[in-house]
């Protein structure tokens, strides 16, 4: 199928990004990797009327690690930060991401824009507790993980503003485990460990609208090493914690179940317990 027609804009920079897409009055789309847009516009289910490619923008490419926090830049592509060793969690999450092709164009930022709730790089953003910085007509503002998706495929940006930069903090310990039908797909669920201190930050994607940050009180604070008991009730709390839907995916029940199944793997890789079998 062929997208409908629009106008281009090669942009130069970050304010000839941001004034493209105000002069577009809410009809502009920003193009970085195009991995979920270019899909969209073909089968015309986005019809802007403006693209504003970002891709020649200098500096948006960067990706360096200051004071504990990994600074990734709008156009750090899937590859790139599956390869980048500062960011443990970061690199495996994005080795999940779709397929060799697909990664080598899709970027971070376009992810986080995209806020497709079975996506991984969302997740990792939360369960990091990270942020991005945005660029728009008013100036620039830094959006927390938790404000940024407010729901299926929505997020907080207005139409007008560009992702620049994003900071994902280096938790102290980690686990990524996910289940998808097939290598490649978005998964059915995913779940992220990551661990700051004392803190434990447990998220779970594909069973609701965002990605689901567990709340189970006292549980994820952690004193010491945890223990594999420990490790069986986060995941049958986490579990319980969701409320995920039925689709053709899977029923409700069989997205909880494997809630806890991937949080038992998250959390025993976290932990650097041997990762349990999927029952």
């Amino acid at each position: 199928m062929k997208a409908p027609p629009f106008d281009y804009h090669r942009a130069t920079g970050v304010a000839d990004a941001v004034e493209a897409l105000r002069a577009a009055d809410g009809e502009g789309k920003v193009l970085a990797g195009g991995q979920s847009l270019v899909p969209l516009l073909a089968l015309r289910l986005a019809r802007p009327a403006v693209l504003v490619d970002i891709n020649r923008v200098p500096d948006l490419d960067r990706l360096e690690l200051r004071d504990g926090v990994l600074h990734a830049g709008a156009l750090v592509r899937h590859l790139g930060l599956a390869a980048q060793d500062r960011h443990p969690l970061a690199a495996e999450a994005a080795r999940w991401v779709g397929h060799t092709a697909i990664r080598s164009r899709g970027t971070l930022a376009g992810s986080l824009a995209h806020a497709d709730p079975s996506a991984e790089l969302p997740a990792v953003l939360r369960a990091c507790d990270g942020a991005v910085h945005v660029a728009g007509p008013g100036g620039r503002r830094r959006l927390g993980a938790d404000a940024l998706f407010v729901g299926a495929l929505q997020s907080d940006l207005a139409d007008d503003e560009v992702i620049t930069e994003v900071e994902l903090p280096v938790p102290d310990a980690w686990g990524f485990a996910e289940f998808a039908r097939r290598h490649g797909d978005f998964a059915v669920v995913a779940v992220v460990a990551a661990r700051f201190g004392e803190r434990l930050r447990l998220v779970v994607g594909g069973v609701g609208a965002v990605p689901h940050l567990v709340d189970v009180g006292d549980l994820t604070t952690v004193d010491g090493e945890l223990s594999q008991d420990r490790v069986a009730i986060l995941a049958a709390a986490a579990a319980d914690d969701v409320d995920p839907p039925t689709d053709l995916h899977g029923s409700a029940g069989h997205r909880r179940a494997l809630t806890e199944q991937m949080a038992l793997r998250a959390l025993a890789q976290l932990a650097g317990h041997r990762t349990p079998e999927v029952v």
